[in-house]
């Protein structure tokens, strides 16, 4: 049985249509996916101890890692101190400001 041109050409488009919306739609929700981080940057306020003692005593890291990642900030000017769903991130800023830190959310790159 032959279909017309004319149909097959419709029903091509359709396809090519939906394929698309499907892609746009698995990339959106994608991006929607990714984590969130909560960074601290660097300022010329606070003490390296009082940062180190902010990470310890908030977010419950060992004291090595408070102090690696408070060296981070100090050298690198900033640096990830979690990761998690937007929501959680944007607690944990506010919560650094509320030590006196300079704090950011934004979206984890992939």
């Amino acid at each position: 049985m032959r279909v017309p041109s004319g149909s097959l050409s419709c029903q091509a488009g359709s396809v090519t249509s939906t394929l698309e919306q499907h892609d746009t739609e698995l990339r959106e929700h994608t991006a929607a996916e990714l984590p969130w981080r909560t960074i601290v940057w660097d300022d010329p306020v606070n003490l390296m101890s009082y940062v180190s003692y902010v990470f310890r005593s908030y977010f419950g890291y060992p004291r090595e890692e408070a102090e690696r990642l408070m060296l981070q900030v100090h050298t690198e000017g900033r640096a990830v101190v979690a990761n998690g769903n937007r929501e959680a991130m944007e607690r944990h800023v506010q919560a650094m400001h509320g030590y006196g830190l300079q704090a950011t959310v934004s979206r984890a790159e992939t």
